[in-house]
């Protein structure tokens, strides 16, 4: 008994800002008090309110280039991720080990220390401020996990398989693409939303390499939009904001929870 109403108690804790959110995003814009904040207003203006902060912050052209990311880059991360664990595991490539330390060695070091080259190598290569540039970092940021997860998935498999189609006649990228890559959906699949959610909420590399209102993630142009708070953006606008935008990577999580799941045991150490 005392087991449950603390665990009742940690959980409304745990809910108390997402309440906070709620209420106060719903809240007329006109209507926000901060004494009164833990009070419901009696309106619901989620909606109106997502419509200003579109409308204030333009994040049309936002949201646009922010399903692109999260799109093409985790597709093209899990593809180059499974390549490297199908070349280091099944092809069994020279000082494999090794190799696949120089991909995933990568994300020991914080996101922090790259902010500085990144933005002086795009601005030297033309790719700052551009939809292509944070395509390509999105994408190589996500090729360790993929190459991880992958390489462990593919460690599991029983390599006579890859024999029997080599003995068919089929080359090995055919085996890779026709056998092992349909293989191992389940485990593409939950590496996919994992960094799908990663680009979609993503601030501080938007922030860093782009200016302009069409190329950068929604996150930064919301991130904007709230730096104005004190400068006439009513706070339940931004939270409206923030909350609306984040609803694809509940809703797409909610939908592939079990396929999620069974794709990270898939990919778990062996």
């Amino acid at each position: 008994m005392i087991r449950r109403a603390v665990l009742v108690l940690l959980g409304l804790v745990w809910l108390g800002p997402t309440y906070l959110l709620l209420v106060n995003a719903a809240r007329p814009a006109d209507a926000y008090d901060p004494a009164s904040a833990w009070v419901p207003s009696g309106d619901f203006a989620l909606l109106d309110n997502f419509a200003r902060a579109v409308e204030g912050a333009d994040l049309g052209g936002s949201l646009v280039s922010t399903a692109l990311y999260s799109v093409v880059s985790p597709l093209l991360g899990v593809l180059i991720g499974a390549l490297a664990g199908y070349v280091i595991v099944v092809l069994r490539l020279r000082h494999g080990f090794w190799w696949f330390l120089l991909i995933f060695g990568g994300t020991v070091f914080p996101s922090q220390m790259l902010l500085v080259p990144l933005f002086v190598g795009y601005s030297d290569a033309g790719l700052y401020d551009t939809r292509l540039g944070l395509i390509l970092i999105y994408t190589a940021i996500n090729v360790p996990l993929a190459a991880f997860v992958l390489r462990n998935y593919y460690a599991g498999v029983a390599f006579s398989i890859f024999e029997a189609a080599r003995m068919d006649g089929a080359s090995t990228f055919r085996v890779f693409w026709r056998i092992y890559l349909p293989m191992s959906v389940p485990a593409l699949t939950a590496v996919f939303i994992l960094e799908f959610t990663f680009i979609w909420n993503d601030l501080i590399f938007g922030l860093t390499l782009t200016t302009t209102e069409d190329v950068r993630p929604v996150m930064t142009a919301i991130a904007g939009l709230m730096t104005d708070v004190y400068a006439g953006t009513p706070v339940p606008v931004g939270l409206a904001a923030g909350l609306v935008v984040s609803l694809p990577t509940v809703v797409l999580f909610l939908a592939t929870q079990r396929l999620f799941a069974r794709g990270l045991s898939l990919g778990s150490v062996q």
